[in-house]
């Protein structure tokens, strides 16, 4: 689940507070093409305000018309509604190439548990929601990284939580956007620089900062496959050291900022004086970001998480430089 989890979440405890009700909706399977993937959620107020999505709109829109003329009133179990099921539906909805989508609504959540899914996020924590649409029995548990959405037309259990990390290695301007916007897509922010004149700059609430060197943050947050490492202080005394750590983990991305000269040259430093071989340094995104033109420091953010995101989801977005890889991604 991404950043909007917490954006549904905090309206949930808004409008309970202010005594109204609301129907929580999730998206629980998808076939074809889907504007939104399973465990996408959506809040409506009784009123017909909404946060979150389950897909283009024209569901949303529906919805909406179908809780004010009170077709839910009254309920309280969870139910399945699905729409798309014809190719007339599909159409009528704005689904894409016949897609269908599969939701489970709930018409009057619980609101002290999604008190406790709210605490258990705020503190950084993965967790397990599990709604039995039989029984009509949630629950809230502890979870892990390894956690995938289950469904079986019966029981629907959604991970929550930041399930992937981002390791900064330095507090400049352009680590401020690039942490602020990461936040927003769910990823748990770790920044690190020794630099004091950096530390006492540092404001970028919800991100988590570490004062020791490189080498050892990386160390330290022991790196799996749902973890970044984007080294942005152009000082190769700091970048090099994260860089000789993160290589040699299963982190899914590693960037360094710099030019492609200076990358050129770090990549030869790296091969030369650090215990890395060809294919670790092949990994290394340098020049850090997709070449969108970039030159902001908020533009530069943008253009990393892009690149991010790409890997992330297993889109060759550009070509890679590398050293010892015939098979790597060549764009025409």
């Amino acid at each position: 689940m991404d950043g909007l989890d917490m954006q549904v979440l905090e309206a949930t405890l808004r409008w309970s507070a202010g005594g109204h009700r609301f129907t929580l909706v999730t998206v629980a399977r998808t076939w074809g093409s889907a504007p939104r993937p399973p465990g996408a959620w959506m809040v409506i107020r009784d009123d017909g305000q909404v946060i979150g999505s389950v897909s283009g709109g024209c569901i949303e829109d529906d919805l909406i018309q179908r809780i004010l003329a009170g077709e839910f009133a009254g309920q309280t179990m969870p139910r399945i509604v699905r729409y798309g099921v014809s190719a007339d539906e599909a159409h009528r909805f704005g689904l894409p190439c016949g897609g269908t989508l599969e939701l489970v609504l709930e018409p009057a959540p619980e609101q002290a548990l999604l008190t406790d899914l709210a605490e258990r996020l705020s503190a950084g924590q993965l967790a397990l929601r599990s709604v039995d649409l039989g029984s009509g029995c949630v629950t809230i548990s502890p979870g892990s990284a390894a956690d995938n959405l289950q469904w079986d037309g019966e029981k629907l259990t959604t991970p929550h939580g930041p399930a992937w990390r981002l390791l900064i290695i330095g507090a400049g301007q352009i680590s401020h956007y690039l942490a602020t916007m990461a936040l927003a897509l769910g990823y748990r922010v770790h920044i690190c620089d020794p630099r004091s004149e950096y530390a006492d700059t540092w404001q970028v609430p919800g991100t988590h900062y570490v004062a020791g060197m490189p080498d050892d943050a990386v160390i330290e947050l022991n790196l799996d496959p749902r973890s970044a490492v984007v080294a942005l202080t152009h000082d190769p005394k700091l970048d090099d050291m994260a860089l000789l750590e993160a290589l040699k983990s299963p982190a899914f991305y590693v960037g360094a900022l710099g030019s492609h000269a200076n990358n050129d040259k770090r990549r030869a430093r790296l091969l030369e004086y650090f215990d890395l071989s060809a294919s670790e340094v092949d990994r290394l995104h340098g020049p850090v970001g997709l070449p969108i033109g970039s030159r902001t420091p908020p533009e530069i953010a943008v253009s990393i998480l892009a690149e991010m995101t790409s890997e992330k989801n297993g889109v060759c977005a550009r070509p890679r430089i590398v050293i010892n890889d015939p098979h790597a991604c060549r764009i025409p």
